[in-house]
């Protein structure tokens, strides 16, 4: 695998550190040999990357994403599936069922980096693209039922971006589902405090309190559930519990949205 730490956006290494060190564990979670190759690869020191909070956090949403999905493609079993912002995300892997089909979607530079370490899998299209642009849209199908996965993007994004995402995802797909990770507007006021992402170049832009201000923002987006990280995290540890209880609105969600 013929990769350079220069090719790898700094917010890609969160996930994949804690992913590869959580594979590696005793009692994994979740397994993704992917990552554990490219933070061996690499030679990766995890340490600024993988810290408590943000490991179990990624881990939670990993699996209850995971658990979501699996439950849409059980009623729709030839979805067409679209990872926006899919960095190293191997999630493919752990949900497919022999027919869906999958789209990785990012910036091209991320593209290029993960053709080098990912091969060419049946059922499975890398695409270069920014999600502020229509572009990227025309490699999807639009006849089937369509997810769109959008995990660690939107709090990179100011609120008019998103809406401009959004309205492009709405625009271009007659009928989707959009399954979007959401933080805390204070996570943007106190991201220096963040555990791993105050050792990236990242900046959070936006946070909601409620998926329905994304809602709110495109005409005939209806906002379905949202379900916090917490929900999973408590299940795991005393500090998960804790956070839960002392702080239970500031945790990231997961929120769905159909139209």
């Amino acid at each position: 695998m013929d990769l350079q730490l220069g090719d790898v956006q700094t917010t890609a290494l969160i996930p994949l550190s804690i992913k590869a060190n959580e594979s590696m564990s005793k009692h994994a979670r979740i397994h993704d040999d992917v990552a554990v190759e490219i933070i061996k690869t690499l030679g990766v020191d995890t340490t600024p990357y993988d810290k408590f909070m943000s490991h179990e956090g990624v881990i939670a949403r990993t699996i209850m994403l995971d658990r979501q999905l699996k439950q849409m493609l059980e009623q729709t079993p030839d979805a067409v599936v679209v990872n926006l912002g899919a960095g190293f995300d191997n999630r493919f892997s752990r949900v497919d069922n022999g027919k869906i089909l999958w789209f990785d979607m990012d910036l091209p530079d991320s593209i290029a980096t993960r053709r080098k370490a990912f091969p060419e899998r049946d059922r499975v299209t890398m695409v270069a693209g920014n999600v502020l642009e229509a572009a990227w849209t025309e490699a999807v199908p639009k006849d089937k039922p369509v997810i769109l996965l959008a995990e660690g993007l939107f709090m990179y994004l100011s609120m008019d971006e998103i809406k401009t995402a959004v309205t492009i995802m709405k625009n271009a797909f007659p009928h989707g589902t959009l399954i979007a990770e959401m933080n805390n507007p204070l996570m943007v006021s106190q991201q220096k405090h963040h555990d791993t992402v105050k050792n990236t170049k990242a900046v959070f832009k936006s946070g909601t309190k409620s998926g329905q201000e994304i809602a709110d923002l495109v005409d005939g987006v209806r906002l379905v559930e949202e379900h916090s990280f917490n929900e999973e995290m408590k299940k795991h540890s005393i500090r998960g519990k804790l956070f839960a209880l002392l702080l239970p609105n500031m945790n990231d969600r997961w929120a769905t949205f159909t139209w």
